[in-house]
């Protein structure tokens, strides 16, 4: 078991940024990546646009790990594995980031990482599966693009984050 949520929380915050109300951007208001709807869901109750700007990241982490980290095995992914995982869990879900995971490793895509799961991935040279995870990961946003062409003007924030992501992964195993 690893311990590296707080690592690897500071990294996705950093794409994250602060606050926002985008009117093309689905996840509406949102600040430190996280959306009004998702932040209401966690807390119980409804939030006010002040609530949202008032988030601190010491406010969301227990959010993050509970919703997004422990959702998708992280502490049980190798170091850079991790990462990759739970910042596209923060960016589309923790089901896609896991059956990602798992169809670039060529395993059932079932969303849980199981026995089977954790023995071809720890198998693997770490970072091939950073490198296969990512290439997959960048698919999947070329094919929103594709089904929803307005969703273009992301795309290029969209593929830095998976190379930044897939650069700090690689470099997690250099250690």
């Amino acid at each position: 078991m690893n311990n590296r949520f707080m690592e690897c929380l500071q990294r996705v915050l950093k794409h994250e940024g602060g606050y926002v109300n985008d009117p093309l951007d689905s996840g509406g208001r949102t600040n430190l990546g996280v959306t009004q709807r998702v932040w209401e869901e966690f807390v119980g109750h409804p939030v006010s646009e002040a609530d949202m700007r008032a988030l601190t990241p010491e406010k969301v982490a227990p959010m993050y790990k509970v919703k997004y980290w422990d959702r998708s095995f992280c502490d049980k992914l190798p170091k850079g594995v991790d990462y990759v995982v739970f910042d596209f869990a923060v960016n589309a879900g923790t089901g896609r980031s896991v059956k990602t995971l798992q169809t670039a490793m060529g395993v059932v895509a079932d969303g849980i990482v199981g026995n089977q799961t954790l023995g071809i991935i720890n198998s693997a040279n770490p970072k091939d599966v950073v490198s296969k995870f990512s290439d997959a990961r960048a698919d999947f946003y070329q094919g929103i693009v594709a089904r929803k062409p307005d969703q273009a003007r992301f795309i290029r924030g969209w593929l830095n984050r998976v190379e930044d992501a897939r650069k700090l992964g690689l470099q997690d195993n250099n250690a």
